[in-house]
């Protein structure tokens, strides 16, 4: 084995890793505290990792703001808390503790860490289409397959798409986007060729695909396009653009994550793509050879992940909190001690199945087994 390029490969892999995690963990723990700071829930500790500190300051209201050796996740630790999770059943009575709070106060604290995380991913795109840019694919034909539904719709090497059934087509991806949207027989398609504009009307084919025992269909007219650099396109938007497209862009990936595990539950979609700490290692060291831009947007896709994950009702998780505050809210009354001890044993052991499963998931990616 060549030990300093493996030694280097780990340094590689492990420092984006790193500072992608310890961001994104950072400004989920800040909205747990900033909220419970404006609740008027005395913060004991502010951590990012576990284990011995490595360094730590108090500040003027007492916490202790520290960073650890096992740079793995983070948590903030309330004056009530006798564990770092604040588990009802582990708590001390304090007037300003967060278990002694309404329960609106301590949902708001609860959801403060995701929502923070959707945030941090908002200002990211925002910074990013500000001063890097939007890239777009142009709507430009650049390939057209024979006999395909473009060709025989009179398509030809070089229109550009304006219209698709009067919807505007202003990137390549909307194309493909707007003809299974509207799965019609037949799309009215405007483009420009030269310096004329010209109308067609494009007769899709639907074809049928067979992915994980169920039966899906796309619509294709055969053209390619985005292979020339100069149908290519990075332009820095306007700040309430840039606004506007990062909280879009925040948006889609929640509801694709979300549709993906809808897919997944029913059986018809592969686990395949579930991966964990090892393959965002992996794809955060690749990401980081082609610069810090892209890893600064990494770091949003990864945020709106946490964020959204963390919403999830298990136990041990912000989502967990926020169902018993529901349940509580519902009975008048919080759950007994034994329920909670039996739910949180669940959450834990589920939360550890998805970690081993994801790991797995993981190796298998890396061809390791």
């Amino acid at each position: 084995m060549d030990f300093p390029n493996f030694f280097l490969n780990i340094f590689i892999y492990t420092i984006p890793f790193l500072f992608v995690l310890t961001v994104v963990v950072f400004f989920h723990e800040l909205g747990h505290f900033l909220i419970a700071r404006f609740n008027k829930v005395d913060v004991e500790s502010f951590s990012i990792g576990f284990g011995k500190k490595i360094f730590s300051y108090i500040d003027k209201r007492g916490t202790e703001w520290k960073i650890c050796w096992i740079p793995l996740g983070g948590y903030v630790k309330f004056i009530d808390d006798l564990d770092p999770a604040s588990s009802k059943e582990g708590t001390v009575d304090n007037e300003n503790g967060f278990h002694n709070k309404s329960i609106k106060a301590k949902s708001a604290i609860v959801s403060a860490g995701p929502i923070a995380n959707f945030i941090l991913a908002i200002i990211i795109f925002t910074f990013f289409y500000s001063f890097y840019g939007k890239t777009t694919i142009l709507p430009v034909v650049e390939t057209i397959e024979e006999n395909s539904p473009a060709m025989l719709g009179g398509l030809v090497i070089g229109d550009k798409f304006l219209t698709m059934n009067n919807i505007e087509v202003t990137e390549f991806n909307d194309i493909p986007r707007i003809l299974n949207e509207t799965n019609l027989d037949t799309i009215n398609v405007t483009v420009l060729r030269s310096e004329s504009i010209i109308d067609l009307k494009l007769t899709p084919l639907f074809r049928s695909y067979d992915k994980k025992d169920t039966t899906r269909t796309s619509a294709y007219i055969g053209i390619g396009g985005g292979g020339l650099q100069e149908n290519v396109i990075t332009k820095k938007l306007p700040i309430h653009k840039a606004l506007a497209q990062g909280a879009g862009d925040t948006y889609n990936i929640i509801n694709l994550s979300l549709g993906y595990l809808y897919r997944i539950i029913r059986g018809s979609e592969s686990t395949e793509h579930l991966g964990g700490p090892i393959r965002i290692a992996q794809i955060s060291g690749d990401v980081a050879k082609n610069g810090i831009y892209p890893l600064i947007h990494l770091t949003a896709l990864l945020s709106v992940s946490i964020g959204l994950i963390n919403l999830f009702p298990i136990p041990m998780l912000d989502g967990g909190h926020l169902l018993f505050y529901f349940i509580e809210a519902l009975r008048g009354k919080p759950l007994g001690d034994k329920a909670y001890e039996i739910f949180h044993k669940i959450g834990l052991s589920f939360i550890v199945f998805l970690m081993f499963f994801a790991i797995w998931n993981d190796l298998n990616f890396l061809n390791i087994f």
